[in-house]
Order: structure tokens, then C-alpha cells, then sequence
């Protein structure tokens, strides 16, 4: 018997050990190469075609203010969180990415110390206050433009470019919505498709956005859903206008030309902290922005929407995630 006693005992040891599970929080399956840093550099890849369109067409007024916003942005993500005994890295481009964005959606004629104030405020309250990045509720450049656009309202209405020699002879005095709106003067979707318009440098070029932006979703560092419901709000709203005869002469491709709207959809609304997390979350954000899009336009007399549009979709995120939370498994 105690031979057996001795023989079975080590059995016994072995399955009185209680097995430690170990409980994390979702996701539990991850690609380790899908980094913070990753993503940004993805950006900036997509934003390429983008900034050499607006230095074709703005030269180096479109260099000037993108190099403030970004030099700028830069020293204030290092200040800020200095300033909050907090590690930082540079390194991570999310800084990078709001300077380059933000110079694009600002005009480029704008003056220094617009795209200085308006990146302080980008880093400043549009992402260090909430903690830094990663827990910003807003865009952080749109909140840098919305406050600079409020505060210098003059001089960010975008004006001419007489003194560029690009040979292009469509850069006006007023941009393709501001020409529609006060004038009834109707760009050809040509050159709002190619981008020889006036307007701030990041919005003139829908080929340029379209190139980019496509980029993004292969690479699936923006949802596609989010651009998928903006423009097909803007198609809807848009188509319906053109059949009710409200503009002849402005035609529902017009609307998804002209302005920031594409580049709004593929670079703006995309961005994934301010964003919501489900699939169906992220498509009702973007009709939510296409359609406060088309609202502004077609009633305001503010002949563009898209950075207003984004803020207030970017406050509804938090509902939109509790209320399009998936149903586990099995109910």
C-alpha cells in the first residue's frame, strides 16, 4: 500500500495546482508592427501628393505656413509635456502629423502668428489638456483652426495669389464656395478636381486627397467607413438638390470637389482617437459629418462646414461608441 501510496502521490501534487489565468483587456489579438508611429508615417506618406499640389500652385507660401504649423507643433508637444514632468517622444510623428495638417487647412497667406497660435492651441487644448495623445476628444488641428478662424476672422479669409507664377490663371480672389455663394459664379469641376483653384493649400486638389486617401484604406490606417458615409451623404443630399433644380450651375460634384471635404473625409475625420471604435459607429460618424456638411452649405451663410461638422460629430463619439456596441457572443 505505500508503495502505491508513494507512486500515486506525485498524481495527487500534480492536480491539486490551480491553473493562474491571466485577464486582460481587449483586443487579445494584436499586430505588434501597427504601431502609434506607423500609422503617422502613413500620413504623411498619403499627405504627399497633397503638399506638392499646394506648393505647385502656392509655391512657397504654402512651404512658409506649413513649416511654422510644424515647427511650431513640434516645440509645443515638447514644452507641454515638459511642462507636466511627463516622458515624451518626438519621435512617434503624432506632433508632426497635426503641423502638417494644419498648415494645409489654414490659408497660406495667412500671417505668421496665425499658424503659431493656432498650433500652440492644437497642442495645447486640442490634445495635452485630455492627457496627451491618444485621449483627445477633439481633432487636435481643427481645434487649432476653429480657435484661430474665430479669433482672426479676417485674415483667414483666404485671399489672391497675384503675385505666384504658375501660369495658372484660375486663382481668384475668392474660393470656388465663396465665388458660388456670393456671386453665383460656378468654378469648372476641372479645375476643382485638379486643384487650380484658390483656397487653403490642402483643399484645392480633390485628385490629390483622393490619391492619398485611398492610400490610407489600403493600408487600413483610416477606416473606410467614415469617408464611405460622408461623401455618400454629400451624394444623396447633393443628388437630391440637383433634382429639386435648387443650383443649375452647382451640381452635386461640385459640392464633393470643392472645399475641404475630401480632404476632410480622408484626413480629418479619419483620425482614430477622435473617431469612434465600432464599424457601424464609424459609418454613422461620417454621415453625421456629410450631412452637417451639406446643412451649413446649403442654409449657413458660412459657405463651408467641414471643420464644424467634424467637432460636433468628434463630441457625439462617446455616444456613438456606447451605443453601437457589438453583442457578445452567443445573445
Amino acid at each position: 500500500m505505500s508503495d502505491t501510496t508513494q507512486q500515486n502521490q506525485p498524481l495527487q501534487d500534480e492536480s491539486s495546482e490551480v491553473p493562474v489565468i491571466q485577464v486582460g483587456h481587449s483586443p487579445h489579438l494584436s499586430n505588434e508592427s501597427f504601431t502609434t508611429r506607423r500609422m503617422m508615417i502613413d500620413v504623411l506618406i498619403a499627405l504627399l501628393p497633397v503638399v506638392g499640389m499646394s506648393v505647385y500652385i502656392f509655391q512657397m507660401y504654402a512651404v512658409k505656413q506649413m513649416a511654422i504649423c510644424l515647427v511650431t507643433c513640434l516645440a509645443a508637444e515638447a514644452a507641454f509635456i515638459k511642462m507636466r514632468n511627463r516622458s515624451f517622444s518626438l519621435t512617434d510623428c503624432s506632433a508632426a502629423v497635426t503641423g502638417i495638417i494644419l498648415g494645409l487647412s489654414l490659408p497660406a497667406t495667412a500671417p505668421w502668428y496665425v499658424g503659431v497660435i493656432a498650433s500652440v492651441v492644437a497642442i495645447g487644448i486640442g490634445k495635452v489638456i485630455f492627457g496627451g495623445l491618444g485621449m483627445n476628444l477633439f481633432n487636435p488641428a481643427m481645434v487649432g483652426r476653429a480657435f484661430v478662424m474665430i479669433a482672426f476672422a479676417g485674415v483667414m479669409a483666404a485671399s489672391g495669389y497675384e503675385s505666384l507664377n504658375t501660369g495658372i490663371d484660375a486663382i481668384t480672389q475668392a474660393t470656388p464656395l465663396n465665388a458660388f455663394k456670393q456671386m453665383g459664379i460656378s468654378t469648372s469641376l476641372t479645375d476643382l478636381f485638379f486643384g487650380l483653384t484658390n483656397g487653403s493649400p490642402g483643399e484645392t486638389s480633390a485628385l490629390a486627397c483622393l490619391i492619398g486617401g485611398i492610400y490610407l484604406c489600403i493600408r487600413r490606417t483610416a477606416s473606410w467607413e467614415i469617408p464611405a458615409g460622408i461623401i455618400a451623404v454629400v451624394l444623396i443630399m447633393g443628388g437630391l438638390a440637383d433634382i429639386m433644380g435648387s443650383a443649375s450651375n452647382w451640381t452635386v460634384l461640385h459640392h464633393l470637389f470643392s472645399g475641404s471635404l475630401l480632404f476632410g473625409a480622408f484626413f480629418i475625420a479619419t483620425d482614430p482617437v477622435s473617431s469612434p471604435l465600432t464599424a457601424k459607429g464609424k459609418f454613422i460618424f461620417g454621415a453625421g459629418i456629410g450631412f452637417f456638411i451639406m446643412v451649413l452649405r446649403f442654409f449657413s451663410g458660412y459657405p463651408e462646414g467641414v471643420m464644424f461638422a467634424v467637432l460636433f460629430m468628434n463630441a457625439l463619439t462617446p455616444l456613438l461608441n456606447r451605443w453601437t456596441i457589438p453583442a457578445a457572443m452567443g445573445e
